[in-house]
């Protein structure tokens, strides 16, 4: 089973996918955008 955790509208935004209980990828949209502690939606760290 695959899941897909995600942090929102808050501080540091987030997406982490989980397969099996195990962490396979995530990442901080922060990393992307370039804007510090980036509280919105992680369509970028999801799309990576």
């Amino acid at each position: 089973m695959n899941i897909l955790g995600i942090s929102a509208y808050y501080h540091d935004s987030a997406a982490a996918l989980i397969r099996s209980g195990e962490i396979i990828a995530a990442a901080q949209e922060e990393r992307f955008t370039r804007k510090k502690h980036d509280p919105g939606f992680p369509t970028q760290a999801i799309r990576a």
